[in-house]
């Protein structure tokens, strides 16, 4: 068995977006992805995480990678190479552990979408060709370097690349020859290319795979796009698991929004003008089995409609709507029940749910939710509202108290 380690760098310093690694993703860890990634991956053996900074390392182990060593600070500076990380954490196994590993996968936190497939086909593309020092994930490059250029000293325009065809530049790009970009998705590398003084060696293969996995986290319209990506890759990738101990002890109340967390957010009006909605059976039973453990369920709805109340009976809660001022409405609710933030967890979707967030032990959002939601949420769910999110958080909370 080839003995392959998935080695995750992740340094506490960042300039671009602060604390980067671990800033809250789809409600996961940035650096959480990485890590579910390798772990359910085939061929990986061991996975580990690089990092000078000790909130990230127990992050890191929460979510079930090693980190048997913290990165020395002379490796985690702003203009540190990849090389030495490598180098440092390969030399560190070997003498601490008597641990070799043949091959050793990058995996970098700030590009985040893949699934363990991938991992395991770059892996595979390496062990095929026995030349082969290393294996580099690519995608078509979006701007052709044939047409690229460099300005001289005197502001002249000359060509980038130095070539056998004639004016590649003003050529139609479908007869350039393709070419390709590094994402930094996936690097697999020979141990010994690393030890020997390079990331990559001479002999450097392709692994292709989509372009929809592609996101590089730099700044804040960077992290946008990625949770837009992140909903329209749905199950292609393996999200990482729910920490358990961010639901409160002692949970006495759950209150949920109506439309777009008990609905899909849609509303269907026949020539009557009447409206309906669609909801989610699953929702149902989780509901009832939060109920019988003793744990009340209330809706606190905007909208004024029958539908909500009918839905409300149906369920067998308690249903308050037509609330403009939500923050108000809870905190009447939570008076008049005695009970603490920390008895409350609120479900929400949307901007309006916001003043509640900070009342609450743990303020939870469904996966579709408005971006300032899922920002300021301590917690993201995997489904989308009206398609399973009110179960999801059920069960969760269950198995929290056994």
């Amino acid at each position: 068995m080839v003995e392959i380690l998935a080695l995750i760098p992740a340094r506490g310093g960042s300039k671009g977006l602060p604390r980067k690694n671990i800033k809250s993703l789809g409600g996961h860890p940035l650096i959480g992805y990485s890590i579910t990634a390798a772990l359910n991956a085939e061929l990986i053996t061991r996975t580990v995480v690089s990092t000078d900074d000790s909130e990230i390392a127990d992050i890191a182990r929460k979510y079930g990678a090693e980190v048997p060593f913290l990165r020395p600070s002379e490796y985690a500076q702003d203009d540190t190479l990849d090389l030495p990380v490598f180098q440092h954490a390969l030399e560190w196994l070997s003498d601490q552990e008597d641990y070799q590993p043949e091959v050793v996968v990058q995996l970098r936190p700030t590009s985040p979408f893949r699934s363990p497939k991938m991992i395991d086909e770059a892996i595979q593309t390496l062990l095929a060709i026995p030349d082969a020092s290393s294996v580099r994930g690519v995608v078509p490059s979006k701007q052709n370097p044939f047409k690229m250029w460099k300005i001289s000293p005197g502001g002249k325009l000359l060509p980038l690349l130095e070539t056998e065809l004639e004016e590649p530049y003003n050529m139609p790009r479908q007869e350039l020859p393709p070419t390709y970009w590094q994402t930094g998705h996936i690097d697999v590398i020979r141990a010994e290319t690393i030890l020997n003084g390079s990331m990559t060696g001479t002999n450097v293969y392709a692994y292709h795979f989509d372009p929809l996995f592609s996101v590089d986290l730099d700044n804040s319209l960077d992290w946008q796009r990625a949770e837009t990506r992140l909903k329209s890759l749905g199950n292609q990738i393996i999200l990482p698991p729910h920490q358990k101990e961010v639901i409160p002890s002692e949970v006495s109340l759950l209150v949920l929004d109506f439309d777009g967390v008990l609905t899909d957010d849609r509303v269907y009006v026949n020539q009557h003008g009447e409206e309906t909605v669609a909801a989610h059976r699953g929702d149902g039973m989780g509901i009832s089995r939060v109920k019988k453990a003793g744990i009340e369920v209330v809706i606190l709805s905007k909208e004024k409609n029958p539908v909500v109340k009918a839905r409300g009976d149906k369920l067998g809660v308690s249903v308050f709507q037509g609330i403009d001022e939500k923050r108000e409405a809870l905190q009447s609710l939570m008076k008049e029940r005695n009970l603490s933030s920390e008895q409350v967890i609120y479900l929400g979707n949307d901007v309006n749910d916001l003043p509640c967030f900070p009342l609450v032990g743990l303020a939870v959002a469904v996966a579709d939710a408005h971006p300032a939601v899922i920002e300021k949420a301590q917690l993201v769910l995997h489904k989308r509202g009206g398609q399973g999110a009110v179960r999801e958080l059920c069960d969760l909370l269950l198995d929290s108290i056994g």
